[in-house]
């Protein structure tokens, strides 16, 4: 990794690009869609514990290959984080990484508790069901606090045209961070759009999280420049 930027002979800045950031996006985007089109469309809080027992009795199988799948994700998105704070100055870096951390760590709570509830799918019983998998449909609504975390900064340079970031991913930064703010509302929701471990936690949500995550993830393994550390 410490090769994949290579210093320029003039200026403050290395040379363009990364290989090993456009490599772990490429491979994080086709783990991370892998998952998403594995798992489907998952109960959220409005269904009840036996239509609960009954997706995860026939889903069970599916839902452990998308376990299986974001679990492998895990290093490539961990070295897009590493390499994508390169870009950015101090204290913009380490927000940016405190949140990448958390996005993570969250990412498992909610893989290996629905890999719990598909392991013994034909002995669930639905009021536990309902209780386990509870604990897994808030994690929409609280990873926006750790999304939020990682956009701040990245959009607050992008739109102040620093860093050498590009306006439009200050822009599609604004959107996503709007929407994220906005999701925060499903911590409250019970049923419908808003529901925890509804649409709008892991369609609308998801969808413009990850267009950002991956869009700053190429662009930057693209066309980043990482600053060479003073003196």
């Amino acid at each position: 990794m410490a090769d994949s930027y290579k210093s320029s002979d003039q200026g403050n800045t290395e040379r363009q690009g990364s290989h090993a950031l456009v490599g772990a996006t490429a491979a994080y985007a086709v783990l991370v869609f892998a998952s998403l089109f594995l798992l489907g469309i998952p109960p959220a809080a409005a269904e009840s514990g036996p239509q609960v027992v009954a997706w995860f009795r026939e889903n069970r199988d599916a839902v452990r290959w998308a376990v299986w799948t974001l679990t492998v994700s895990i290093p490539p998105v961990a070295v897009m984080i590493a390499l994508l704070r390169r870009l950015l100055p101090s204290p913009h870096r380490d927000v940016f990484l405190l949140g990448g951390v958390i996005f993570l760590a969250m990412g498992g709570v909610f893989s290996w508790t629905l890999a719990a509830l598909a392991l013994h799918a034909d002995s669930l019983e639905p009021a536990i069901a309902r209780t386990v998998l509870d604990v897994a449909v808030f994690f929409g609504p609280v990873l926006t606090g750790a999304t939020t975390t990682m956009m701040a900064p990245v959009t607050l340079l992008a739109l102040r045209g620093r860093a050498d970031l590009p306006v439009w991913l200050g822009f599609l930064g604004l959107a996503a961070f709007v929407e994220q703010s906005i999701e925060t509302i499903t911590i409250f929701g019970s049923t419908g759009f808003t529901q925890p471990g509804g649409a709008m936690n892991l369609q609308l949500g998801a969808g413009l999280t990850l267009a950002w995550l991956l869009s700053f993830g190429f662009w930057g393994g693209l066309r980043g420049r990482a600053p060479n550390p003073p003196g």
